[in-house]
């Protein structure tokens, strides 16, 4: 054996890190307060960073049972299919120390964390939300977890570690980050650690940990190498003595500082390999290994290829050794530390991990091969010999190095299925492409034996031929087609469709064929790349005159959804109720249900709002009813929005925050984020502004949905122009535009982005070009039912006339634009009380356009808002009404003006309207109207600055006038006052002036700028 140093080869002093330490201990004290805290840990192979975690992971432990830790590994099998391991191996950890309480803590969401915790429940049962195919299942998984974990730290502190990233899946990395973005309370301190020497240019870790740079949650601590009193304190701890200057000197120097090369040269130095030891890594770390006697050499290789840790029944079934030979063997290599007992103590695993890769990298490739095809043969014989949930992933792994394709592609394909039931979609889709790399090599009565159990069906259930062959080529593409789409390689996904139709074009087979055509239609839009009609009409043509079936159903459903987002009308309900018919004919209830919310949006969009809610209605009470999730949830935020559409604000709220619930309750947080978007934009009409900029800011802080960011910007710009933050305002018009793309213009999108475009070009007062984007909107037209997006983007152009009314400029095209607006109001319904609203509000704003003063048409316009619940609109109105009023030089009008204003600048000054705020407020100085109680006004009254040339504040209203190349009559309007009070306002002035003209005047006002920076 190999003698008491190398038995002590692992110092027992734990060296230096106290900077580390204490961010650990510092973060550790923020968990125990309540919040939650994020640590990831990198460092070169061999710097330590095992050993730091398992030294605070120590300390931490003796805060006592206030504490508890749970510890993960990622393998390196895990990219071949094995997601998800370390979540798996910390949440089984913690099963075994909560026990009920954990079950407990599940309740209710024990079938979809079965997927990570077998031993929690099944998955299979009636549930729809545990559906195997569900696209949401993933983000659902992630939520539950995060879920469990908050709830098991309300007690006491949880820390989790996470080590080895460097090897995680995709879908571990992919529910870490959930978890590190999503977790805000409970006691829990989750850590990670990564190699960062192995973070090439496109390793998947690298973008990552960028993402993890931008999370002010998350802390990331760089490990170091040792300096040489570190190195020095090491050797003196392995040695259990102070080793001599140049022993230190020689370690120190060929260790470079890192402290696991310190341990094998101390190690190797002091056993008498002084010369000799070559300088290549692979060497320094064999040369120990090499020291073992031949038995206990084999053994290490055996488990090197056997994966990060292997069971002893399964080491002991693949090394062919008596059991009193492999335990010798096995003592040999933990006393030598090459090897350790596993924590569970089922197995064993390397010290460290360079170690193993360096023994597996000096196997034989023949070597290689024979001891993947024993692990897989020894596991064939006795499936128990390894946890259930890992038994596909390692027979895939093991079999495929094996090079046995007749043996590897039936395993591969059961274990996409195990990744696909976890909703691993992105070890699914390697897993799948693997396959696909077998199938030639396989032999064909292989492929012909193969059973639907061995793979992911796609087509039986979509109406396909059942009697044919269970597994073709064509079906094992249209899986890795929804494995990739699922799993966000949208561009992988399309890859695969062009292959698969390609393939089709000479086999005849349309209802495949129409089916990759609606994959590839909806990936087109997902990857912003156009709208995906031309896709649909393909299919639509493929499925024509063919016998029912459910990809017939899809397809109409599919062109029926395209219509309600693009070209709602007559055509779209037609289609929408023949993919109903076709769908129950089929028994294909959610294809039918998916329809069923589209035609009701589409009869509510026509002008039946009672039909389309009732429609919807009843559409979600059938989906909650048979417990699909998603739909659900969807036909809320979808019913919300109809709600709103019509002016029914209250009743949207309700329903939306029903939505939220629901979708909080299923773990549908992408779900609840919409529909609290539904939410939001009935506050907003409500006049609750604070309460909508503040669900739209939280959800964009808790989603990467392009298209809820898009929407979320669109609010937020619209309040920015409601408040006059025009610099804002543009910035959000940009991200907007940026997360909606360019491609997929839906109207729904499109004509909020251009209203917003010309009423941030109005309140600049850039008058030309606000109007060239209400002549490109008219151009553009307003789709069927947008007509809730179109009417106040008509008020904004018509009032853009009527404030330019008399503007130098402004009348060249202004016939010819108002006529246009005309026109386009007359096409728009008025479907709902709220609509005929804004129809009045426009009507009567055409009239302020033309020049009339008459006060009936904003009286009717008010008496219409105030029936509805619309604050914001309704002081608008009353604005222009007190406006028009003013101008009948009329005391009672007057009386109704001030009370007219005063209502306004209350709703302006609790939503803090500023652009409104201040159209009030100059209205009443030029009506000499008092907007407060005559003494509130005088002790809110500001220092009045001194007038240049003796004007008094009148005079200085006119001589602005004046200075626009205002008539006597026209200012006369303006300021309400007679035309010969006018008139004698522009004598003063120009006597006090001194100049002989209006033109002088002018000419002088702009001179000396004295309106520079002041309002009027």
């Amino acid at each position: 054996m190999l003698g008491t140093v190398q038995n002590q080869s692992v110092s027992p002093v734990f060296v230096g890190r106290t900077r580390e330490l204490t961010r650990l201990t510092s973060a550790l004290a923020r968990a125990h307060a309540g919040e939650p805290q994020a640590l990831v840990i990198g460092g070169e192979a061999g710097v330590g960073k095992t050993r730091l975690v398992e030294e605070f992971l120590a300390a931490a432990l003796e805060d006592g049972p206030s504490t508890v830790t749970a510890v993960g590994a990622c393998v390196e099998i895990g990219a071949d299919g094995l997601p998800f391991a370390p979540v798996a191996t910390i949440l089984r950890a913690l099963h075994r120390r909560f026990g009920d309480e954990l079950v407990a803590a599940a309740a209710g969401s024990e079938g979809e964390l079965a997927r990570l915790l077998p031993g929690l429940g099944g998955t299979d049962g009636p549930d729809r939300l545990a559906d195997q195919r569900d696209e949401h299942g993933r983000a659902r998984l992630f939520e539950l977890t995060s879920r469990l974990l908050e709830r098991l730290s309300e007690e006491r502190t949880l820390v989790v570690a996470l080590e080895d990233l460097h090897w995680a899946d995709r879908s571990t990395r992919e529910l870490l980050g959930y978890l590190l973005r999503s977790l805000s309370r409970g006691r829990l301190l989750v850590l990670a650690t990564y190699r960062s020497d192995d973070i090439h240019r496109r390793h998947p870790l690298r973008p990552f940990l960028a993402e993890l740079d931008r999370m002010r949650s998350v802390a990331r601590l760089e490990l170091s190498r040792f300096n040489r009193t570190e190195v020095r304190a090491q050797v003196a701890g392995i040695l259990a003595s102070e080793p001599s200057p140049t022993l230190v000197d020689r370690v120190f120097t060929r260790s470079d500082g890192n402290p696991f090369f310190v341990e094998e040269l101390a190690c190797s130095i002091t056993q008498g390999c002084r010369t000799g030891l070559s300088d290549s890594l692979r060497d320094l770390l064999l040369v120990r290994v090499e020291t073992l006697p031949e038995t206990a050499q084999r053994i290490a290789r055996v488990v090197a290829e056997g994966g990060s840790a292997v069971e002893y029944r399964l080491l002991e079934a693949v090394a062919g050794l008596g059991e009193d030979e492999l335990i010798e063997a096995l003592r040999a290599t933990v006393g030598a530390k090459i090897l350790l007992p596993t924590d569970d103590g089922d197995g064993y695993r390397f010290r460290h991990s360079l170690v193993r890769e360096a023994v597996g990298d000096d196997l034989l490739p023949g070597e290689r091969s024979r001891l993947n095809r024993r692990y897989a043969q020894a596991l064939e014989a006795d499936p128990g010999l390894v946890p259930a949930d890992e038994l596909p992933a390692r027979l895939a792994s093991y079999w495929y190095h094996a090079h046995e394709p007749a043996k590897a592609l039936p395993a591969v394909l059961r274990a996409s299925v195990e990744a696909r039931r976890r909703h691993a979609y992105a070890e699914q889709h390697r897993l799948l492409e693997r396959a696909l790399e077998l199938w030639d090599d396989t032999p064909e009565e292989v492929r012909e034996e193969l059973r639907p159990v061995d793979y992911v069906e796609v087509f039986p259930p979509c109406g396909c031929d059942p009697g044919a062959k269970p597994l073709q080529y064509m079906d094992l593409l249209a899986e890795t087609t929804v494995a990739a789409r699922l799993s966000a390689d949208r561009e992988g996904a399309y890859e695969v469709t062009k292959r698969a139709l390609r393939l089709l074009e000479r086999s005849g087979d349309p209802l495949r064929a129409a089916w990759f055509w609606i994959q590839r239609s909806r990936l087109m839009v997902a990857m912003g790349r156009g709208d995906g009609w031309a896709e649909i009409a393909e299919a639509q043509e493929l499925v024509r005159g063919l016998p029912p079936s459910p990809v017939h159903a899809e397809v109409l459903e599919s062109a029926a959804g395209w219509a309600m987002m693009h070209n709602p009308g007559p055509d779209g309900i037609g289609t929408a109720e023949r993919a109903i018919e076709l769908a129950r004919l089929v028994g294909a209830e959610e294809t039918e249900l998916c329809a069923r919310v589209t035609l009701g949006i589409l009869l509510a969009d026509a002008g039946d709002a009672d039909a389309g809610i009732a429609e919807l209605t009843a559409a979600r009470e059938r989906a909650a009813a048979a417990r699909y999730g998603n739909l659900t949830v969807s036909a809320d935020a979808n019913l919300a929005a109809l709600l709103e559409a019509v002016g029914r604000s209250e009743e949207a709220i309700a329903v939306a925050r029903r939505g939220v619930e629901s979708a909080a309750r299923h773990g549908l947080r992408d779900g609840a984020t919409f529909a609290s978007a539904n939410e939001a934009e009935s506050l907003l009409a409500l006049g609750r502004w604070d309460e909508a900029a503040e669900i739209a800011a939280h959800g964009r802080d808790s989603t990467n949905h392009a298209l809820y960011l898009g929407w979320a910007a669109t609010l937020l710009a619209q309040l920015a122009v409601l408040r006059g933050e025009y610099d804002r305002a543009e910035t959000e018009i940009a991200a907007a535009r940026d997360h909606l793309g360019t491609q997929d213009h839906q109207p729904q999108n499109a004509l909020p982005l251009r209203h917003l475009t010309i009423a941030v070009a109005a309140g600049r007062g850039r008058f030309l070009e606000a109007r060239a984007a209400v002549r490109a909107a008219l151009e553009a037209g307003f789709p069927p039912a947008m007509h809730r997006y179109a009417w106040p983007m008509l008020h904004t152009a018509v009032a853009l006339e009527s404030d330019a009314l008399g503007l130098p400029g402004a009348d060249e095209g202004r016939s010819e634009m108002l006529a246009l607006l005309r026109k386009a109001a007359g096409r728009l319904p008025r479907l709902s009380p709220v609509w005929a609203a804004h129809a009045l509000l426009v009507e009567a704003e055409l009239l302020r356009a033309d020049g009339s003063a008459d006060p009936a048409p904003w009286a009717a316009a008010e008496e219409a808002f105030a029936a509805l619940d619309r604050p914001y609109p309704l002081a608008l109105v009353r604005l222009r009404h007190a406006e028009a009023l003013l101008a009948q030089h009329d005391a009672g009008a007057r009386d109704r003006a001030a009370v007219l204003l005063r209502r306004a600048c209350e709703v302006a000054d609790s939503v803090d309207a500023v652009p409104l705020r201040e159209a009030v407020r100059l209205l009443a100085r030029r009506g000499r109207l008092a907007l407060e109680e005559p003494e509130e006004a005088v002790a809110a009254a500001p220092a009045e600055e001194p007038e240049p040339f003796g004007l008094t504040a009148r005079e200085r209203e006119v001589l602005r006038r004046v200075a626009a190349g205002y008539t006597n009559r026209r200012i006369a309007e303006e300021l309400f006052i007679s035309p010969k009070t006018a008139s004698v306002h522009v004598s003063n002035i120009l006597a006090k002036l001194g100049v002989s003209g209006r033109g002088e005047a002018a000419a002088l006002a702009h001179r000396l700028r004295l309106f520079a920076g002041r309002t009027g």
